[in-house]
């Protein structure tokens, strides 16, 4: 009995671990998202829409931007688990949408852009 409850245990437990891994760091994520103020920023629309308060926003729903109507279709909202998807590959998380953007390859960095994200709500 005794084995089994430890064994529940570390089982929880290594999940919770891996998740604290992954959470991001806001001030990488800001030096990261550097090249993606060429059209994004938290103030107002440009080439990109305003990102403020873009986590837990449903997607193309921004007031007074023109989106694809992949990406206002798509029925997602910006989760955590969505903008991973979608900043390492946003042509494959959305097909046709028209952000002109590759991806970040790195995973890290990728939850540094989400935590530095997630202060700018």
């Amino acid at each position: 009995m005794r084995s089994t409850v430890f064994g529940a245990v570390v089982a929880f437990l290594i999940p919770v671990s891996a998740l604290a891994q992954e959470a991001g760091d806001a001030a990488a994520g800001e030096k990261a998202f550097a090249p993606c103020k060429a059209c994004h920023n938290f103030q107002k629309n440009g080439v990109g829409p305003d990102l403020k308060g873009v986590v837990g926003r449903k997607a193309g729903t921004h007031e007074g931007y023109n989106f694809s109507a992949a990406l206002k279709n798509s029925g997602i909202t910006w989760d955590e688990a969505n903008l991973h998807e979608w900043l390492k590959n946003p042509k494959a998380k959305v097909p046709g949408n028209k952000m002109i953007f590759q991806g970040i390859a790195d995973d890290k960095k990728i939850n540094d852009v989400i935590a530095y994200l997630k202060t700018q709500s």
